[in-house]
């Protein structure tokens, strides 16, 4: 049998064309995840090569439904900023599992942003109290942007806080939560933002020479942490004060040189969560978060949920097989 004459070239603006909610984007997942369970998907601890400053990193994922296999690369370079480059740039390629036909190419950063984002508010839509309304985002680049335009669907958002290096990229997503209807603060201090906050998502980009600043005391009774940044800005002991924390895949943390977090302080991970193995919040005290290095899958549910959309709308540059 012969494969498609073609396959597709899906850019960052034929993704945000496709216009995904964050009811499809938690549903791909969250199916991938218990597909992954009932061992019908698979994926590979992330690879990471660290040569200098740069973060060089490939994920592999694959499922029998959907039918794909995804591989992702990045590479993290805080020296691009010099360059008017963004920091981190990637790029995934999508093939039939089965036969191996490639089927899709697919912008990376796009996929990047919206699977983290989508991870935390699959962990968030059990973690969080449902009638949280104040976010707070240490860190105002893309991800923030990205978890902003999904948590804003979830929950019942009134104010925003922003705290983050840049000005540029805080005021503008103040801009972002003004027009979604909330109240938008420039916070002082990280702890000015988070101190009284429902949410917290941290997305401090990741470097080597980063110094922890960020105390999960800070968080008050009820709070939900989403910390998207290997949890590098994180002071890891001030972690024993939470009461509930979730990574994203024992397997991977298993044969990670460093910890996220102290193994002992942890209570599962997604696909456990997901699958109701462990509970979700109990109590409206309980402090909770979601601590992750991304997860492979989410790659694969976002690739594959972008790829089956553009196909539906006809989105996407055809690229000729020779």
């Amino acid at each position: 049998m012969q494969g498609p004459e073609y396959f597709t070239y899906l850019s960052a603006q034929h993704l945000e064309n496709l216009n995904l909610s964050a009811e499809a984007i938690i549903q791909s997942i969250e199916q991938l995840l218990t597909t992954a369970r009932q061992s019908h998907a698979w994926n590979a601890p992330k690879s990471v090569i660290m040569p200098d400053r740069r973060y060089l990193m490939a994920t592999l994922s694959a499922a029998d439904d959907p039918p794909f296999l995804a591989v992702k690369a990045l590479v993290l370079n805080p020296r691009n900023h010099a360059r008017g480059l963004a920091d981190i740039n990637a790029l995934v390629t999508l093939l039939d599992s089965d036969t191996g036909v490639p089927l899709a190419i697919i912008d990376g950063n796009w996929v990047t942003a919206v699977r983290t984002a989508g991870l935390s508010a699959v962990a968030a839509k059990q973690l969080a109290r449902r009638d949280s309304s104040v976010i707070a985002f240490i860190g105002c680049g893309v991800q923030a942007r990205s978890h902003l335009k999904l948590f804003s669907q979830l929950f019942p958002l009134k104010e925003l806080r922003a705290f983050g290096r840049g000005a540029s990229n805080r005021n503008a997503l103040c801009q972002l939560g003004e027009a979604l209807g909330l109240r938008s603060i420039a916070s002082e201090s990280a702890q000015a933002a988070i101190c009284d906050a429902d949410l917290i998502i941290s997305t401090v980009t990741f470097s080597t020479q980063l110094v922890p600043f960020l105390d999960a005391q800070w968080l008050k009774p009820g709070a939900f942490a989403a910390v998207t940044d290997l949890a590098a800005p994180w002071i890891k002991q001030s972690f024993s004060e939470l009461d509930y924390i979730v990574i994203d895949d024992r397997e991977q943390e298993a044969v990670m040189e460093t910890p996220l977090v102290n193994p002992h302080w942890i209570t599962g991970d997604l696909t456990e969560l997901v699958c109701h193995v462990i509970k979700g919040r109990s109590t409206d005290e309980q402090k909770t978060a979601f601590i992750f290095r991304g997860l492979a899958l989410g790659d694969l549910a976002l690739s594959a949920l972008a790829y089956q959309t553009a196909q539906l709308q006809q989105i996407g540059f055809p690229i000729k097989r020779e």
